[in-house]
């Protein structure tokens, strides 16, 4: 291989190694991967493809993760289960909120707000909103992923919406949202992990259908090595996170979200580093 697609490969493999640790934290990784994309100068329309596609990747992780539950929720419902129903419908109902509203205002969002700007003042923004929500001292009414009613489910698919705005996380949205409204720290987690999946899989599979004239069968090493970087690093981060939960709160997720955000501003007004659209 030329030097030119060793140099192509490894920003993939960054890139990778960015979406796999951020998809699941509440730092909001489109955010990490247009400022990471700014700064190797992967921002081309095929990129912002790349981008969406690799979270799949990310997704087979926390499916292996989680693996024993989605299994038993498969065979429950081959047996009529109403629990396994139950918690089927509550994912559909708080997954459609996302599909009306991506395909209503999708393509409006990432021609204007898919910008470092926009996705720092988010970071600011979400962070403060983290810092509230964790020293609110309401008592979580809702303990266990199958108590939650078709509500709590809707209202947390309400939520996840607002990760439209790039730099928002749509894991920061789901988890600190579901907190708010009542949801265990821990219940709020998990849920925001079985959300993810047909989340993450549908915009995928969308984005690949409807720019499958940008990409070719030279594309595939791009792809394969984004999609394994991303898996490899959502492993680890999400069998870390499950275990950094139990005993901590996401204060030190705000703090970084609000630091990083002032960076990238202060770095792009004083012309110190050239952030691109």
């Amino acid at each position: 291989m030329d030097v030119a697609l060793w140099v192509v490969l490894a920003k993939a493999a960054v890139m990778g190694v960015v979406e796999g640790l951020t998809e699941f934290l509440p730092i909001s990784s489109t955010g990490h991967l247009i400022l990471a994309g700014s700064l190797l100068g992967f921002t081309d329309d095929k990129s912002k493809v790349f981008d969406i596609a690799i979270q799949t990747g990310a997704i087979v992780a926390v499916i292996i993760v989680y693996w024993q539950r989605l299994r038993d929720t498969a065979a429950g419902l081959a047996q009529g289960s109403a629990q396994a129903r139950r918690f089927t419908l509550n994912v559909a109902i708080a997954f459609a909120p996302a599909v009306v509203l991506g395909l209503l205002f999708g393509k409006a969002i990432k021609a204007n707000l898919f910008t470092p700007t926009v996705v720092a003042s988010a970071f600011i923004v979400g962070g403060f909103v983290i810092l509230w929500a964790e020293r609110r001292t309401v008592a979580a009414s809702v303990r266990s992923v199958d108590d939650m009613t078709t509500l709590d489910a809707l209202k947390v698919g309400l939520v996840q919406c607002l990760a439209m705005i790039p730099g928002t996380s749509r894991s920061g949205a789901t988890i600190i949202g579901g907190m708010l409204l009542g949801l265990d720290r821990k219940v709020a987690t998990d849920f925001s992990f079985y959300l993810a999946i047909p989340t993450l899989v549908g915009a995928g599979a969308y984005s690949l259908y409807k720019e499958r004239a940008l990409l070719s069968m030279a594309d595939l090493p791009l792809f394969g090595v984004g999609l394994l970087f991303s898996f490899i690093s959502a492993w680890i981060c999400v069998r870390w996170l499950l275990r950094y939960i139990a005993s901590h709160t996401f204060t030190p997720f705000a703090w970084y979200r609000i630091a990083f955000g002032v960076v990238v501003l202060v770095t792009a007004q004083m012309g110190w580093v050239t952030w691109a659209d």
